[in-house]
């Protein structure tokens, strides 16, 4: 069981660091700064400011793409093709949180070039058009998430690796998280307004518990054993229907 042992705690501490480094990112670092009334000129007053946010998200779209690795041997066992999906997605989800921080020292470069130039206005909308792309790869990356995520909660709630109502709390907050994703692109709210967040929220909290369950618990053994009967199960009626 040492097999199952290792994976889960790897996998719930990824999901502090990726959550931890995120909401400091945002909390102490970039908000502060891009939520400032002329963000460009907050931008180059605050370079260093910037890129450690830009290093914590670099840290947290890292650990994000690593979790379903980590998960992968387990819940391959369970059901392949949506593991290996889920490291897919949670790959691309890793890929889209990437250009984030590449966004941010685009910004701090437009910044630079804003103060050296003296002319700040004609850079504004070069700083604008970049804060959009910065906010579109958030969303998107959000739904990659979604997708990857949907799959490995799914194999945890057939196989019950972790108590079912952890994984179904999983598969409601991430359809609440996809509809503050789709109300962001509609225009119905603004990102990271309260109602965005609220629905966001949820998904936030349940995976500080999944995190702490796969640290302090692991995988189920009975979850593991149930599962592995089940299909032998299956084998055993497909050949038997098969001699018949």
């Amino acid at each position: 069981m040492d097999a199952y042992r290792k994976p889960a705690a790897a996998a719930g501490v990824l999901f502090i660091v990726a959550t931890v480094a995120d909401v400091i990112s945002r909390v102490a670092f970039l908000t502060p700064v891009l939520g400032a009334a002329d963000p460009l000129a907050a931008v180059s007053a605050n370079e260093a400011r910037i890129a450690l946010g830009a290093l914590l998200l670099f840290v947290g779209a890292a650990a994000a793409a690593g979790i379903a690795i980590a998960m992968y041997p387990v819940l391959r066992r369970h059901g392949e093709g949506l593991a290996l999906g889920s490291v897919g997605f949670r790959l691309i989800e890793g890929a889209f949180y990437l250009g984030i921080p590449v966004c941010l020292l685009i910004l701090v470069a437009i910044g630079k070039q804003a103060v050296t130039s003296g002319d700040q206005a004609a850079f504004t909308g070069a700083a604008a058009l970049v804060l959009a792309a910065r906010e579109a790869l958030g969303q998107v990356g959000v739904l990659a998430f979604a997708v990857g995520a949907t799959m490995y909660y799914w194999l945890f709630y057939r196989s019950r690796l972790v108590p079912r109502w952890l994984s179904a709390w999983g598969l409601v907050a991430i359809a609440s998280l996809v509809v503050s994703v789709v109300l962001v692109l509609s225009g119905v709210v603004e990102p990271m307004s309260p109602p965005q967040v609220l629905l966001a929220l949820p998904i936030g909290v349940q995976e500080m518990v999944m995190a702490g369950w796969l640290i302090a618990k692991g995988f189920r053994p009975a979850g593991t054993v149930a599962h592995g009967a089940l299909v032998e199960a299956d084998l055993a009626a497909s050949v038997q229907a098969t001699a018949a």
